[in-house]
């Protein structure tokens, strides 16, 4: 069963597809990808984006007809003048990830959080509600 899918692939062909060739290099939407884990329990969804330097206000998260989209825009950044960069090796850049949700998610209940430089999400599982076989009496 997926939970998960980004542009009609499953979160597997996604990376499969993409090995190597794609790697560090743009998604097709313009946007830089950032990296994610995702991790399953009996109750929930675990997903864990590597977005490091950031703060929690920097992040929009948004469900909307069963696709989540994570974002992050890099806001413009005034150049210094009284000094010259020699290297610059951080990257703030912005990033968009967007992914199907299954019929078996409650988003209703989705909570994010953003600690040491990843920002988590809590994807529930909604309860499964199974029925006992029933006789039923004829009269």
């Amino acid at each position: 069963m997926t939970f998960l899918k980004q542009h009609n692939q499953t979160v597997f062909d996604e990376l499969m597809n993409s090995f190597p060739a794609k790697w560090g290099k743009d998604a097709p939407t313009g946007y830089p990808t950032a990296s994610v884990n995702i991790y399953e329990t009996d109750d929930a969804y675990h997903l864990s984006l590597n977005a490091p330097g950031r703060t929690k206000t920097d992040f929009v998260l948004n469900v909307d007809k069963g696709i989540l989209t994570i974002s992050y825009e890099k806001p413009s950044q005034k150049e210094e003048t009284n000094y010259k960069t020699i290297r610059r090796e951080f990257t703030y850049r912005s990033f968009k990830r967007s992914f199907s949700l299954d019929e078996n998610i409650n988003s209703e209940a989705i909570e994010a959080k953003y600690e040491n430089g990843v920002l988590q999400l809590l994807l529930p599982k909604k309860a499964i509600t199974t029925t006992s076989p029933k006789q039923i009496a004829i009269n």
